[in-house]
């Protein structure tokens, strides 16, 4: 996993940022049949790598739109994000069939 997550950071000139297996990220499960796949990264803090994703266009504000899932399981869960875990903190991402979209937001790494 993290050869290919390095390999997509190269390519978009990002430094290699992994996501660790037993560490947690926020994901919108009831979007996820909703395309395209988005994921943007805060800062880490605690038990989190600051990744959120989410299906659809929409980003809710809601308390219980995320739920925390761990990195191992996205493997089952939506195996098309894993090579995105590896971009650092102010990246997104923005995914579906035949499309992909990848940019530095550096407002991500403002704290809220």
């Amino acid at each position: 996993m993290d050869e290919l997550q390095a390999t997509l950071c190269e390519r978009f000139g990002a430094e290699f940022h992994p996501s660790q297996p037993q560490l947690k990220l926020g994901v919108a499960m009831a979007t996820l049949e909703q395309k395209p796949i988005n994921g943007l990264r805060h800062p880490p803090k605690g038990d989190t790598t600051g990744w959120y994703i989410w299906g659809g266009g929409e980003l809710s504000s809601a308390n219980d739109f995320f739920q925390p899932v761990h990195v191992h399981h996205l493997d089952a869960i939506l195996p098309a994000i894993v090579p995105y875990l590896g971009l650092p903190p102010g990246w997104r991402f923005q995914i579906t069939l035949g499309y992909e979209d990848v940019w530095f937001d550096g407002t991500l790494l403002n704290e809220s």
